[in-house]
């Protein structure tokens, strides 16, 4: 075989020159350009990990590098910065003309109150650790996704439908996240799981009108308790603030009929002394005062006496109440 090699080598090299120098000369040159196969460029997104017989040697950064020519030293340059992206639940489409295809097996997941939900969620991840990215899971991918859904049909054993439907996406894509994280280290993975994102959370195609019915139930009891609130916030402070003014007004009553009771009793006491220092006086004055109270308010007529030597052509009448409200009209009209 070195022979027939030569005899090639002779062919093709000047015949000036000696076959063993010639051979010498390629071997050299062969060697210089598989030693120049060992030089590499590390980009700035990238890592460099370099191998050596397939284990693992070092993890080298941005930049022209070497190593030691192939088969002895290989590198791999995974990207570092790539913000990868797994769709669960759904795939999405090729192009906009392309609806996105629901995936009944990996969305359909069982809720905490024991119902049924359609859920379809991103996953966004990246090279955290070159090395055991490469080394440490076979299909990264793959299990990301696993990983994700697992998380994610845990979190969600764990809510109730209805939160789930409205306010608690964000704890449940929060929740999810962490949870997945959690168990790619555990893995020593060397993927960082950069966001979960909800795309839809809705209850399945086959019960979905019975569900709007629901939802919509729940809602109109929601208004009419707030209206009821409503009224009742409405109502109870009118109402206490009756009681309260009713309870003012007892208590003024109270302080008028006591006030009142007081007085007299104090103009009664008034009295009794007045009657003991003098009793005619006392009497004949209570006399008048209530002649005063009784006819007071009374409709009076004047009719003279004749017995009493009256002259008999003057008019025996005085209306004294017509002229009370003559003198009162003449008044007002002044």
């Amino acid at each position: 075989m070195l022979r027939r090699g030569q005899d090639q080598v002779r062919k093709i090299l000047p015949r000036n020159l000696g076959g063993g120098r010639a051979v010498i000369i390629i071997i050299v040159l062969i060697i210089i350009g598989w030693a120049l196969t060992g030089f590499y460029r590390v980009q700035p997104d990238e890592q460099g990990v370099v191998l050596r017989f397939g284990e693992y040697s070092r993890t080298t950064g941005p930049g022209l590098r070497y190593h030691l020519p192939w088969p002895i030293e290989a590198v791999e340059l995974p990207s570092v910065t790539t913000i990868n992206r797994i769709d669960i639940g759904f795939r999405g489409a090729s192009d906009a003309r392309t609806a996105s295809r629901d995936i009944p097996e990996e969305s359909l997941m069982l809720t905490g109150d024991e119902n049924i939900i359609d859920i379809d969620f991103t996953v966004l991840w990246r090279i955290n650790d070159a090395r055991a990215f490469l080394f440490n899971i076979r299909d990264p991918e793959a299990t990301v996704q696993v990983v994700a859904e697992s998380a994610m049909r845990e979190i969600i054993g764990q809510t109730d439908i209805q939160p789930a439907l409205t306010e608690a996406r964000q704890e449940i894509e929060q929740r999810t996240r962490v949870l997945t994280q959690e168990t790619l280290d555990e893995y020593g993975a060397g993927i960082l799981i950069e966001e979960v994102q909800l795309q839809s959370v809705d209850p399945p195609e086959q019960v979905v009108d019975a569900f709007n019915d629901v939802l919509r139930a729940r809602q109109d009891e929601q208004r009419l308790r707030n209206l009821a609130e409503a009224y009742a916030n409405d109502v109870l402070p009118r109402a206490r603030g009756d009681a309260e003014r009713l309870v003012q007004e007892a208590n003024a009553y109270r302080e008028q009929v006591v006030s009142l009771a007081q007085g007299d009793a104090d103009r009664f006491l008034s009295v009794l002394e007045s009657y003991r220092l003098s009793p005619e006086v006392t009497v004949e004055r209570l006399y008048l005062e209530t002649i005063e109270e009784v006819f007071g308010g009374a409709n009076m007529v004047i009719i003279e006496n004749e017995e009493a030597g009256g002259g008999s052509g003057v008019v025996p009448y005085l209306p004294l109440n017509e002229l009370r409200q003559s003198t009162a009209i003449r008044g007002q009209s002044q």
